[in-house]
């Protein structure tokens, strides 16, 4: 009975320090890390309300910066959140979540790897589909709108336009790889940026549910697991693609190049 009381008065002690705040937004999606380019894990209706267990600082919403962490495990954007102040309200959380990942990665991968990127990708100065279909522009930027319209630089693309358009895509992409992660993994700047190359080719669901991120999570050795889980990413449209295989064989490449740079989980 002591043991039972102890737990008791625990639980009943965490749950008073997670406040309620109703949510003001109509479906506000809570996601796997502190910004619009994470996963959503579920959704919150106009109303109800949601415990805060820490807040951290993520993409701004509105110009609010803060994401609270609700008792769900998942991060809301503040601003849709009434808590009655324009600031934090509770402790800073540890972590960014998703994988347990730092918020004090690089954002941006270096050169080698933006132009990895673009060498296998291809310039495409106006819209057309790729091999498998799909609409893509500049340097890989898959249309999203009908003839690209999001784009907001005026085609056809320069590759100088079109390597800015690059830019702005790439972050969300080494985002979600970083909010897969978990804080124990260790990589430099070569070896992110050789994964961002790998994640803005198959996409971030993909990676999120890849052997390749269960691997390094378990703490082996980054090297071993991209030289092995790497080449099984060579198809599209069920097909094995020979640009495929040797776009992996250059990401392999770029991962085991050495550098003394590190850019996860902090950027130096």
């Amino acid at each position: 009975m002591k043991l039972f009381s102890l737990a008791l008065f625990a639980a009943l002690s965490a749950t008073s320090f997670a406040k309620s705040y109703p949510v003001t937004g109509n479906t506000v999606n809570c996601r796997s890390g502190p910004g619009t380019s994470y996963g959503v894990k579920k959704s919150y209706q106009k109303g109800q309300s949601v415990s805060i267990s820490c807040q951290t600082s993520g993409s701004s919403v509105s110009g609010n910066k803060i994401w609270d962490k609700t008792s769900d495990g998942c991060y809301v954007a503040d601003y849709y959140i009434k808590t009655g102040v324009n600031g934090y309200i509770t402790t800073k959380c540890g972590s960014t979540g998703g994988g347990g990942s730092s918020d004090s990665y690089c954002k941006k991968i270096n050169t080698a790897g933006v132009n990895l990127v673009a060498q296998w990708e291809g310039f495409v100065p106006s819209p057309k589909p790729d091999p498998i279909g799909l609409p893509t522009v500049g340097y890989g930027h898959l249309c999203q709108k009908k003839n690209c319209a999001e784009v907001k630089y005026k085609f056809p693309l320069s590759q100088t336009t079109a390597k800015q358009l690059l830019s702005d895509d790439l972050p969300k992409y080494t985002a979600c790889l970083a909010g897969y992660l978990n804080s124990k993994v260790k990589l430099n700047d070569n070896q992110l940026a050789a994964l961002t190359s790998w994640t803005f080719n198959v996409g971030c669901g993909n990676v999120k549910t890849s052997t390749l991120i269960k691997r390094l999570n378990n703490g082996e050795s980054p090297n071993t697991v991209a030289s092995q889980e790497l080449p099984n990413w060579r198809k599209a449209g069920g097909q094995v693609m020979q640009g495929l295989v040797n776009r992996r064989k250059a990401e392999i490449k770029l991962f085991k190049t050495a550098s003394s740079k590190q850019a996860y989980p902090k950027c130096q």
